[in-house]
Order: structure tokens, then sequence, then C-alpha cells
């Protein structure tokens, strides 16, 4: 990666794009259209070493006579030739690194998943459980929760040996997890004000549903100092400072071998595991009725996949500290960051009609995860809110409704204010494609 800019722009028909505040992007971006044996599509090797492994099964490899053995063994199969197949032949995503077969690996596995989910959803919650014990035998026994409330004094001074005993209890593996979360999912959003709201929200919801679930029960400091104020604003600021870093630097690809020095193609192997281009989100929410109504869907549909995590390894007995957890989560980081993107370009982009594949298996993925819980657990999500959330939710939605009639309906402001006229936004995404297709070509002046 070089520091070098490319001084006039050509878009993917030829067209000469001039520099403009709008073509910020174009002006930091530009690409030598190197193409290596690593970017080269190898549709027949493919082929051949799929055949190659049925032929060695089918000719070769001793039978096995084990029913049980030969189904789990066969299903596998057809996953990982079903994903092979996939990261083959599926068309590339809105990302390109650190290589394109990695965002169509995350996009198979989520079609896998979201099958998986379907057949989980037509069993019965006892067979279900059953079923995971086929993955890992240890699965399926009745989980221990852990509650995060009780004694809330910070300075307990009845244990003068550890006056603060109460705060190091609090300090397990969710610490950093929450850290780190936040600073990816700030990355994902792209936006401070969207990442603060999902946080405080969550731990607002986390009050309401304490009594559902007892890991949701909390010290008040433990939500708002630890959780909300260190942990997620610290991962945040740092998702920030990261955004601000890819906003602001050049990305002008060069081919490894066409860069001289050592150094040099060290530097390019590291850059290749960051952004091919960077686009920011300009989310303005409060620009339009439409803007606004789909911010809070995006809220909506964000905190629900978070309440997921927790509720689906109640019902179905997986233990917080599993991994499969965590391969979930790592999952819902790829899937969360393509859907983003298209989102964000589906609501911008007035050539956009359609909602990115990536985004509708992610929908898909969160509506049929809630279905799981309420369908194997109906009595935990139906019990009785107590009185005072009740009265904190109806005041809050009341003043959600009551603002949001007020600034688009009543105030007449319902205007795209803020926003660029549909020219400026359709120029500016045309370059965003050209960027993502490599063919901007640098001309001399």
């Amino acid at each position: 990666m070089a520091s070098s800019n490319c001084t006039r722009l050509k878009d993917d028909r030829g067209t000469e794009i001039s520099k403009s505040p709008s073509h910020e992007l174009g002006s930091k971006f530009s690409d030598d259209g190197t193409v290596t044996y690593f970017w080269r599509a190898h549709t027949l090797t493919v082929l051949f070493v799929l055949v190659s492994v049925l032929i060695y099964v089918a000719v070769f490899e001793p039978v096995r006579d084990d029913t049980s053995y030969n189904t789990k063994r066969g299903l596998v199969a057809s996953v990982l030739a079903f994903i092979l197949l996939g990261v083959t032949v599926t068309p590339d995503g809105v990302f390109k690194r650190p290589h394109p077969v990695v965002w169509r690996f995350a996009f198979c596995c989520s079609i896998v998943y979201e099958l998986a989910l379907i057949f989980t959803l037509f069993q019965t919650k006892t067979d279900a459980i059953h079923l995971l014990k086929h993955i890992d035998s240890k699965l399926g026994v009745p989980l221990e929760e852990k509650s995060y409330g009780g004694n809330c004094l910070i300075y307990d001074k009845d244990v003068p040996e550890d006056p603060f005993h109460n705060v190091w209890d609090k300090f397990d593996v969710f610490v950093p997890t929450h850290f780190f979360g936040w600073w990816l999912k700030t990355l994902v959003l792209r936006d401070w004000w969207l990442s603060v709201v999902m946080s405080v929200m969550f731990e607002i919801l986390e009050y309401t549903l304490e009594h559902q679930l007892p890991n949701f029960s909390e010290c008040w400091w433990d939500h708002w100092i630890m959780d909300a104020a260190i942990c997620n604003g610290l991962g945040i600021y740092l998702g920030l400072k990261t955004l601000k870093y890819f906003s602001m630097r050049t990305y002008h690809w060069r081919g490894l071998w066409r860069i001289p020095t050592y150094r040099g193609k060290l530097k390019r192997l590291i850059a290749q595991f960051g952004p091919y281009s960077w686009v920011d989100y300009d989310w303005r929410s409060t620009s339009s009725l439409g803007r606004w109504v789909a911010t809070l869907g995006i809220t909506f549909v964000f905190l629900l996949a978070e309440l997921n995590t927790f509720y689906l390894k109640f019902v179905l007995l997986v233990p917080p500290e599993h991994y499969l957890n965590l391969v979930r989560l790592f999952l819902f980081l790829f899937w969360g960051a393509v859907s983003m993107r298209e989102v964000y370009q589906y609501l911008d982009d007035p050539d956009c009609t359609k909602i990115g594949r990536q985004s509708w298996m992610t929908l898909a993925i969160i509506s049929t995860e809630f279905l799981i819980v309420a369908k194997f657990d109906w009595e935990t999500i139906t019990k009785p809110f107590p009185s005072h959330i009740v009265l904190l939710w109806v005041v809050g939605l009341s003043s959600l409704v009551g603002w949001t009639v007020w600034r688009f309906i009543i105030s007449g402001s319902q205007r795209m204010s803020g926003l660029l006229n549909v020219d400026e936004r359709r120029q500016r995404w045309a370059v965003v494609r050209s960027c993502e297709l490599g063919k901007f070509a640098m001309k001399d002046d």
C-alpha cells in the first residue's frame, strides 16, 4: 500500500470522473489491476479435487458397518460439498479482502445455519437438545445460570480482608468479551450514535427481562459503570478511532511482485487483511420519515439478535463458554458486516432497488432463531412483566411515537434535509462500485 493518489479517475465504463468532494473515495483509491494466481478462478481444479475425494470414498476407503457413523459423516460431507460449491460459483459480495472466497464462505455458512435452524424448528425441544448431543455429548445438561445481582455493595465492610469482593466477582470472561464485542460492533455499524443507543438499549432490555433469565440480573453499577461506560464505552471509542483510521488512509493497491522492497511486500501482505476500499456510513436517521423508520428497524433487529444469543443457550442448554456460542457470534460478525453495508446502500443508493442476499439471510436467521425460542419455551418469554417495567415501556414507546408524529408530520420536517440529492448520491455510488470492482484507472495529467 503506497501513499500516492490517482488524480484523474475513470469509472467502469471508461468515463472520466471529475474530482469533487462527493468523489473523495475515488481520489483516495487506485488499483493497478494485477490479477495473480491467488485471485483467478479455479473451478476445474476444485471440481477435480472434489471428484478425487469422492472416488477415494467410493472405491478405496474400507466400508464401515456403522449406521450412526456413516449418517453423521454423510451429513458433514454433504454440507462441506455445498460450501465448496458455494465458494466456487457464488458471485462476489460487497467486500473483497482478505479474499472474496472468505465472504462467499460466510454466506454459504449462513445458508447452512438457516437450514439447520429450520430443521430444528420442526422438532420437539427434547429432540432438538438430543440432536445437539450428536455434536457434543456434554451438551444437554441443565445449566447453572449465574446471577450477577444479589449483594450490590461496591465496598463491603463486613468482609475486611477483601471489601471489593463483589466487584472482583463480576470480572469474568464476559468483561473482555463486552469490550472486544462492542469494538467490532462499532466497526459493523460505523456510527457512534447507533452504537451508543444500542449499548444503552441492551442494558435496559436486561433490566426488562431479568425476571425471565437470571443471567440478566445485575447490580446497577454492573449495568451502567462496568458494562455501558467502561467495557462498551471503551470498545465503542476504540471502534471510532479505527473507523477514523480506515476513513483517512489512501487505498492504492499494487501487485505484490511489483513492489521492489521486502518491507513493502510485507506491508502489502498485512494490508491484505484490511479493507479494499472504504465507505463512511452517514445514516442521517432524522432526515426523513423513511430513514427514521429504517433506523428503528435496524435497532430492533440488532437487539433481537443479541437477545437470541442468551435465550437460545438457555432453551437448548448450551453453556455460555461452549464453542458453539463463539462460532455463532464469530459468523454473525461477518454476516452483520455485509448486511449493514447492503442495508446502507439500499437506503442511500438510488439505483439499488432490492435488499442484498446476505441481509435477506441474516433477517431469516434472526427470525427463525426467535421462533425456535418461542416454540420451545413459550412459558419463559410470556412471563408477566413487573408493573414498573410495563410503565417504563409505555412511557418510552409513547414518547417515541409522539416525537415521530411531531417531527415528521406535525412540524412538516419530512424533507430529505441534509442528504445529497439523487444525482449526487447516484454519482457517489457509481464511484463506490467502480472502486469495489477495481476499475479505476490512473491517468497522467
